[in-house]
């Protein structure tokens, strides 16, 4: 509470109210106008037609009956769906100022570069000869395989980490899915994928800037990376949906399907802890936690007191208190470790 308190306050004194409401509002439509965000209005749009034709044409519905069931009322006016929209406005203001609390990727690139400069191993611009377009096409796709796997790597530690699962729940405890339920995050997972993304970037800068010199640049599509054009335009708004996308196997040893995401989401018991991934599979496969997509339906959400709850005081304070009887429980354990080895320790000291 004291952090999201921090952040507003800090806003504020930031910014003045008109330019806040003039600097809240653009970020706001900047999502929806940006085609490097998830929810640019083309992305969006394609996800629609995704959907108008698998309806129409594996589902066999009628063209009337899609358009109901894409848009359906009990879906995107939902508790859930609300609680996803009211989250995304209040992190808005949280994430701004939170933001610059976080280590910049200028900051990484430079301190990595000034490494790879004290090593031995590899001399600098070794690879300088290769063609522009030759390293714009090389860091476009390590670029994007290598965020793809730190997102799947950050988000498999979110399950798996008592403490970071305390914030994580809240985008779990969603129990109708939207393209805008990728938002529904407490604002310290959003701290965290922050941090995430400088360190992706500025990795990647810095590597093939000190191999390649100054070539370094993506293949852009209207200013955003190709990679994330291509994966966007190709349904990736469907994951958080009800539309339920199946691809064939041998495909979804490769790349996430929506309904693979969903199986994320599910109550199932069996379903837990299954696709990590974002986009590509392959991570997923290679450790263990890869599920298919099922034609069953799905329930969403968080069969725990906690995911009863779709107020946002809930969903922005409770991980808090959650989060601190982990780390006390976890520091009575390290207590009770450090006696019982002590103990022993003196035990074993009068047998000898």
């Amino acid at each position: 509470l004291s952090l999201i308190i921090f952040c507003v306050y800090f806003f504020f004194e930031e910014h003045s109210m008109p330019e806040f409401f003039d600097d809240y509002f653009l970020s706001l439509l900047n999502e929806l106008a940006n085609p490097q965000k998830r929810v640019f209005v083309g992305y969006l749009s394609s996800a629609v037609a995704i959907a108008l034709l698998w309806l129409c044409v594996v589902e066999k519905l009628s063209p009337k009956t899609a358009v109901k069931r894409i848009f359906d009322k009990r879906i995107w006016f939902s508790k859930s769906s609300l609680a996803d929209f009211k989250i995304i406005l209040i992190n808005r203001v949280v994430m701004s100022a939170g933001a610059a609390a976080v280590v910049s990727q200028l900051t990484i690139s430079t301190l990595l570069y000034d490494l790879l400069h004290n090593q031995t191993l590899i001399q600098p611009l070794a690879f300088h000869a290769a063609s522009a377009s030759m390293v714009a096409i090389l860091f476009t796709a390590f670029f994007f395989i290598f965020d793809d796997f730190s997102r799947f790597f950050v988000h498999r530690l979110m399950h798996k980490i008592p403490f970071l699962w305390a914030f994580h729940q809240v985008h779990h405890s969603a129990e109708t899915m939207t393209p805008f339920t990728i938002f529904r995050t407490h604002p310290v997972e959003g701290l965290i994928f922050i941090f995430r993304t400088s360190i992706v970037q500025g990795v990647a800068i810095s590597v093939f800037i000190f191999l390649f010199g100054s070539k370094v640049d993506l293949v852009t599509i209207f200013g955003a990376s190709v990679g994330v054009v291509i994966f966007h335009s190709l349904g990736s708004n469907l994951r958080h949906s009800h539309i339920k996308i199946r691809y064939p196997k041998i495909i979804e040893r490769i790349f996430i399907s929506p309904g693979q995401h969903q199986i994320h989401h599910s109550t199932e018991k069996k379903h837990f802890d299954k696709n990590f991934g974002v986009a590509f599979a392959i991570w997923d496969l290679m450790f263990g936690s890869l599920a298919f997509s099922e034609k069953a339906t799905h329930r969403f959400g968080l069969r725990t007191e906690f995911g009863l709850n779709q107020g946002i005081m809930h969903l922005y304070i409770e991980p808090f208190k959650v989060a601190v009887k982990i780390f006390q429980r976890s520091k009575n354990q390290t207590k009770n470790k450090t006696r019982k080895s002590f103990y022993e320790r003196k035990i074993n000291a009068r047998t000898f």
